[in-house]
């Protein structure tokens, strides 16, 4: 046996290593929204773990664990900070909000992961999105953010930097430049 072949035999394993974590990880994921590890529950979340975790176009290249609990725990902490400016917000007699629309672009490399995005901004209370816009001629998308406080438009910016960032890496994208100039 070559160094070559070992090596690709290695990175099969490795690949379908990984895919039967994500499939274990989904499945148990879909039991504890069930709230039952039934029967039922368990045949039915590796029926759809194992549609989820080989179907789509970022499929080829895998998922990334680390950096998917790190995109998580941001989004988690999102939820948990956002709740209580929210609160806030809304128990202050006095309303300090300043709310805009602000536009963040979104590179190239990030477009396979815009529904993500969407929610994972969304789903925080007081930012929403409210449009998007992946047409443009450059490749890139653009964003339409509503938030509470204008005066932390440099800071949503950053933020949504960062989560683009850990999603392009916790779904690395199999497409190569060529292929996403095709798409665009």
């Amino acid at each position: 046996m070559t160094a070559e072949s070992r090596v690709v035999r290695d990175r099969s394993r490795l690949i379908s290593v990984r895919r039967v974590a994500v499939i274990v990880a989904l499945t148990a994921a879909w039991c504890a929204l069930w709230r039952s590890a039934s029967a039922a529950n368990v045949l039915s979340g590796l029926v759809v773990s194992s549609v989820a975790s080989g179907a789509g176009v970022n499929a080829a290249s895998g998922v990334r664990l680390l950096p998917l609990l790190r995109l998580f725990w941001v989004v988690s902490v999102d939820l948990a900070v956002s709740t209580a400016v929210v609160v806030r917000e809304v128990l202050t007699p006095t309303d300090y909000t300043d709310e805009a629309i602000i536009a963040v672009p979104i590179p190239v490399s990030a477009r396979r992961h815009l529904l993500f995005l969407y929610i994972a901004i969304t789903v925080t209370p007081g930012t929403a999105v409210v449009a998007g816009d992946d047409d443009r001629e450059d490749g890139t998308a653009l964003i339409y953010l509503h938030v509470l406080h204008d005066d932390r438009r440099d800071d949503v910016v950053e933020h949504v930097e960062l989560l683009v960032s850990l999603v392009t890496r916790a779904f690395p994208s199999a497409m190569t430049a060529e292929q996403t100039e095709v798409v665009s």
